[in-house]
């Protein structure tokens, strides 16, 4: 088949780990829409940084932008259909015309039948649940706090994003056999047409592939209306950026003021010296908590040196293995 028969039941997710900083949730994923309202690709390694995510309105959902860049593409697609229509009236070419009507028909049938819709998962009850932080960890070491209700929490981190098709898969299966004939019409039809409408079909191709080549080169936040979340980055007096994986991870420890989501998330090694380290690092996270100020910054981190900490832990452990 030319044209596949399956199609995607969810939007693609990115690789990470996503833990409920007080749950106990756990994925080995990243949403996709929740990776690219966070813009998590621009995370610099061993980098910490904290946000604020909350739902304009409880009624929404999330769309495609209607004048994003695919809709530009369509409508380019669709003045050279209607440029070629043109030529091949006035040429007199019926083959180029039918070739026309046959291959614009069939990106409108393959377009029916993967309309699909985006309905994310809302939170139907009502009982009280631990706080719904979230911290995701990438693989370069960085890691990403959320502070967001349980609604919000749900939506983006745990629930699945599935797509909701418009056609059944049976219907779409007659659609691609379908579609599949009509291709092969099309091009036995263009290659019986006159050498100018040939080069005019070649030229247009040529253009489409050059734009969606371009539009796939676009970060992909230009193609979603995500105005449905607001997101406010809560600074802290240090920079975000750090210098080792330890550091990242006491500090993310010192803004969440709990090490539980380091355990349930299998953030760092398995070892008696590390697991006494971060035992450490929660109590000390709790005896000089990290302070909210009323502009949403953190201040006063604890003072504590992290690194001859966890020397001291490694090495512990260390002695009490060879004994």
């Amino acid at each position: 088949a030319l044209i596949r028969t399956s199609r995607p039941e969810r939007l693609e997710p990115t690789t990470g780990k996503v833990v409920g900083a007080y749950s106990g949730g756990n994925r080995d994923y990243v949403n996709h829409l929740a990776h690219l309202l966070h813009k998590g690709n621009t995370l610099p390694a061993y980098s910490v940084r904290c946000e604020k995510v909350t739902s304009t309105s409880p009624s929404s959902d999330v769309k495609a932008k209607l004048f994003g860049p695919i809709t530009w593409l369509s409508i380019l697609g669709f003045f050279m259909s209607i440029t070629l229509c043109g030529l091949a009236i006035g040429l007199d070419d019926g083959f180029a015309l039918v070739a026309i009507l046959a291959l614009s028909s069939l990106s409108t049938l393959v377009g029916i039948g993967n309309r699909w819709s985006l309905k994310l998962k809302k939170r139907l009850a009502s009982r009280a649940v631990p706080p719904s932080d979230v911290v995701i960890n990438y693989p370069n070491g960085s890691f990403l706090i959320i502070k967001c209700d349980e609604y919000t929490a749900r939506q983006l981190y745990w629930h699945p994003e599935e797509c909701e098709y418009m056609v059944s898969p049976t219907v779409y299966r007659a659609i691609s056999l379908c579609g599949t004939l009509i291709l092969m019409f099309g091009v036995i039809c263009l290659g019986n047409a006159t050498l100018n409408l040939q080069v005019g079909f070649a030229v247009s191709y040529i253009i489409l592939n050059a734009a969606y080549w371009v539009v796939a080169a676009l970060p992909p936040q230009w193609n979603w209306d995500l105005s449905y979340y607001h997101v406010q980055r809560i600074k802290y007096e240090e920079s975000e950026q750090k210098q080792t994986f330890t550091e990242a991870l006491w500090k993310a420890i010192a803004i969440t003021q709990t090490a539980h989501w380091v355990e349930v998330g299998s953030i760092a090694p398995v070892s008696k010296g590390w697991a006494s380290w971060i035992k450490e690092a929660e109590e000390r996270a709790k005896t000089e908590p990290a302070v909210w100020d009323e502009k949403d910054m953190v201040r006063g981190f604890p003072e504590w040196n992290y690194n001859a900490a966890l020397t001291e832990h490694l090495e512990a452990a260390s002695s009490t293995n060879t004994v």
